[in-house]
C-alpha cells in the first residue's frame, strides 16, 4: 500500500498536540503539521519529531478550512501522486490500526470518497461539557452526510472539489460534504473508533463559545447551500431562530401586558421542546441520563446559537470576514 499522507491542523494545542503527532507518525505515513499562530511551542515541538511543518501567515485570518488546504497543499508537494489523506484535530489521537482500516475502505469501495469511525471524548468525567461531546459524536454508522473534523479522503475527490472553503470559521466539513456528495460521491461512517479527543471544557463560557459558533456555522451553511434539493441546514436554522430568538423576544415583549404568562408558557414550550428531543435520544439508543443531559443541552444551545447566527447575518450586512471563535485555553507542554 502506497503511503497514507496525514494532515494535522493545531493552535495551541500543546501535549495534545504531543500525543497527536506521536499516534500517525510511522513508516507508512507522511505528516504535515499546519500551525495557525501558536505560542506555546508547537512549532518547535512538531520540527523536533520530524514532521513537515507549515506555518500560516498572520496577515491573514485563521480557519481550519485554511489550515487544512494549506497542509494538504505542501503534502502534494511532498507526494504528488499520494491517494489518501488523513485530516487530524490537533486535539485529536488516531486510534492504533485507523489508518490502515480506513484506507482498505477507500480501496475495496471506490465509490467512497470519505471514511469516517468514532471520535471518542477522552475525558468525559471532567465536566458535563466533555460528557456532550461524547455524546454528540456517537453517532449511526452506514452512509452519512457529513464528517467531522477528523476522516480519511480520497484525494482525487477532494481535488475535484477546490477542498474546503477556507473563509468559513465552523461547518467547513459538512459543506465540503455537500459539494462532495453532488459529485457523485458517498461519505461513509463505519463501526470503529478512529479518533480519541480532548475538548478541556471545563467552564459554561467555553461551551457557550462553541454553541455560538455552530450557529454561525448553521447560519452560514444555510445561506451556501440552503436552495440545493436537500436544503443544507435550513431546518436546523429555522429551528435555532425560531427557539432562541423571535419565541423568547416575544414572550419578552408580552410579559409587561400578560402578568408573566408569556414567560411560563415560555418555560413550558422548553420543557415540551427538551422532552420531545429526550424522547428521540432514547429510540436513539441513548443512556436514559445521557439522553436528560443532552436534550437540557440542545434547548439551552438555541441561545447561544441563536447569537452566532446573528453574529453571521450582521458580517454579511456589513461586508466583513467573520472571524475565528476560540474556545480553548492554551495547553502547555509542562
Amino acid at each position: 500500500m502506497k503511503p497514507i499522507g496525514v494532515v494535522i491542523i493545531g493552535r495551541n494545542e500543546g501535549s495534545r498536540l504531543h500525543q497527536c503527532l506521536l499516534s500517525v507518525l510511522g513508516e507508512r505515513t507522511k505528516v504535515v503539521y499546519v500551525d495557525s499562530g501558536s505560542t506555546d511551542g508547537s512549532v518547535a515541538l512538531a520540527k523536533s519529531l520530524g514532521v513537515y511543518v507549515v506555518e500560516l501567515d498572520l496577515s491573514i485570518p485563521f480557519t481550519a478550512a485554511r489550515a487544512r488546504n494549506a497542509g494538504f497543499e505542501y503534502l502534494l508537494q511532498l507526494e504528488p501522486n499520494i491517494e489518501f489523506v488523513q485530516f487530524v484535530d490537533g486535539d485529536c489521537r488516531v486510534v492504533e490500526g485507523w489508518l490502515t482500516r480506513a484506507a482498505s475502505e477507500l480501496i475495496s469501495q471506490p465509490q467512497v470518497v470519505v471514511v469516517c469511525g468514532r471520535r471518542r471524548e477522552e475525558f468525559p468525567g471532567n465536566s458535563v461539557y466533555n460528557r456532550l461531546c461524547d455524546i454528540e459524536w456517537d453517532t449511526p454508522v452506514g452512509e452519512t452526510k457529513a464528517c467531522g473534523g477528523d476522516s480519511m479522503m480520497r484525494v482525487s475527490a477532494f481535488k475535484n472539489v477546490g477542498g474546503f472553503n477556507p473563509t468559513l470559521i465552523a461547518g467547513e466539513e459538512p459543506e465540503l460534504c455537500v459539494r462532495l456528495r453532488q459529485a457523485g460521491g458517498i461519505i461513509l461512517r463505519i463501526n470503529a473508533d478512529m479518533t480519541w479527543h480532548d475538548a478541556g471544557m471545563m467552564h459554561l463560557s467555553q461551551w457557550w463559545k462553541r454553541s455560538l459558533r455552530a450557529g454561525h456555522a448553521y447560519a452560514e451553511g444555510a445561506w451556501l447551500h440552503g436552495s440545493s434539493p436537500e436544503k443544507h441546514w435550513v431546518k436546523e436554522t429555522y429551528s435555532i431562530l425560531f427557539w432562541g430568538l423571535l419565541l423568547p423576544l416575544l414572550a419578552l415583549i408580552t410579559a409587561w401586558f400578560t402578568f408573566g404568562t408569556s414567560l411560563v408558557l415560555l418555560l413550558m414550550a422548553y420543557i415540551f421542546l427538551g422532552d420531545r428531543i429526550s424522547k428521540n435520544a432514547l429510540q436513539r439508543g441513548f443512556k436514559p441520563e445521557d439522553a436528560r443531559v443532552y436534550s437540557l443541552f440542545c434547548v439551552l444551545g438555541k441561545l447561544p446559537q441563536a447569537q452566532g447566527q446573528i453574529k453571521f447575518y450582521l458580517s454579511r450586512l456589513f461586508n466583513k470576514q467573520s472571524t475565528l471563535v476560540e474556545y480553548k485555553s492554551a495547553n502547555s507542554y509542562s
